[in-house]
């Protein structure tokens, strides 16, 4: 089984769109008005009904939809640890997040939208100093994949926030009475990942997804900017990060790793904005040669992400999961998907390749979701058999 998680041709990124009556139970249990069994048993139909619906569709590896995140996907590493200056994570509408950090006003052109600024906010989301040394206080995947694995047939994925996006957001100038620099704090989140992942792969995970939506920083002229305006050399922290994310997946035989490297949920085609500019090409032959996962999920729905050229720096023995479906917008057409394949096979062989959504379903509407990953199916039963 897991060299076959390895080869698989359809995949996605995990977080899935949440069911509105689990909204509405998330948001009673903020008033006051649910009990905790109630929001535990809600969750476990949400993750049963879902599971349900990727096994029907016939995805090879299914994700209990990250549901039981309440503040977003960096919750995996955020809502784990104490020792942030932070404050807790609290359920929001993904309507509220977007106004709340989105410059485009309704009816406007999509805009760049900020993200991970200075300030106070929850871990990981915001740029944020300690102020005591990390340690784990809860592991959330390996309660995800308990919990998801007792109701599923098939594979059941985890994601975790990965390295480069922690270090990302870790003020480090204003907490250096606990750690003396970024090696320091990296050493510990490294020590605290990889229990995290001993946990859950000793539960029976086979397959781990560590979500690396830093990596784009690193063709972005305003975050390069910034970077550079602390006093950090770009090069270095990239280099860094690949050392991390390495050490972090280093010594699980049997274990699938996949990195998604993205520029967050609101690009592509349909969006409502975009978190990063540049594209792969300048990074694509440090990322795809240096971290050693097994499949590296990019999304390539929308011109935003670049040609794709960069694929031929891709390693013969990894997988390129292309994101080609985006995220927002009519369901693509099974002659999109082909076209769009065929193009890409000029520079790698499509025997190393494999289909996915460019990023998670969290403001797509149902219908649309599954509508995406069934023509996906479809597509790929064509090509590959």
């Amino acid at each position: 089984m897991a060299s076959d998680l390895k080869t698989i041709r359809t995949d996605h990124t995990g977080a899935l769109r949440r069911p509105e009556w689990l909204n509405h139970l998330y948001e009673r249990a903020g008033e006051g008005n649910a009990s905790p069994d109630e929001v535990r048993a809600g969750q476990g139909r949400a993750v049963r009904e879902v599971i349900e619906q990727q096994e029907a569709l016939g995805l090879p590896v299914v994700s209990d939809g990250e549901f039981c995140r309440i503040g977003g996907f960096q919750e995996s590493f955020g809502g784990a640890v104490s020792g942030f200056d932070a404050q807790p994570y609290v359920f929001q509408r993904r309507a509220a997040q977007a106004t709340a950090s989105a410059s485009a006003r309704p009816g406007e052109a999509p805009q760049r939208i900020e993200t991970g600024l200075s300030g106070p906010g929850t871990a990981i989301y915001n740029r944020l100093p300690v102020k005591e040394r990390l340690q784990l206080v809860r592991n959330l995947i390996a309660e995800e994949y308990a919990r998801a694995s007792k109701v599923a047939g098939v594979p059941v994925k985890v994601t975790l926030i990965g390295p480069d996006r922690i270090s990302q957001r870790f003020e480090y100038e204003n907490s250096r009475d606990v750690y003396a620099d970024m090696d320091a704090f990296l050493t510990d989140v490294i020590a605290i990942e990889r229990q995290m992942i001993a946990e859950a792969v000793d539960a029976g995970c086979r397959y781990i997804q560590i979500d690396e939506p830093g990596y784009t920083a690193y063709v972005d002229p305003p975050l390069l900017k910034q970077m550079r305006e602390r006093g950090e050399d770009p090069e270095a922290n990239l280099e860094r990060s690949i050392r991390a994310d390495n050490a972090v997946i280093a010594d699980f035989p049997g274990v699938t790793f996949g990195v998604h490297i993205c520029r967050g949920n609101s690009g592509g085609r349909g969006g409502a904005g975009w978190h990063r500019e540049g594209t792969y090409d300048d990074i694509a032959e440090q990322l795809f040669a240096g971290l050693k996962f097994d499949r590296f999920l990019l999304e390539y729905d929308s011109e935003m992400a670049g040609s794709f050229e960069a694929l031929r720096h891709f390693p013969r023995h990894k997988v390129a999961v292309l994101g080609l479906l985006s995220n927002h917008g009519d369901v693509e057409t099974p002659e999109y998907l082909h076209r769009r394949l065929e193009e890409a096979s000029r520079f790698i062989d499509l025997d190393r390749v494999a289909l996915c959504p460019r990023c998670g379903f969290g403001s797509a509407d149902e219908e649309t979701q599954w509508g995406k990953f069934a023509v996906m199916q479809q597509v790929a039963s064509e090509v590959w058999g």
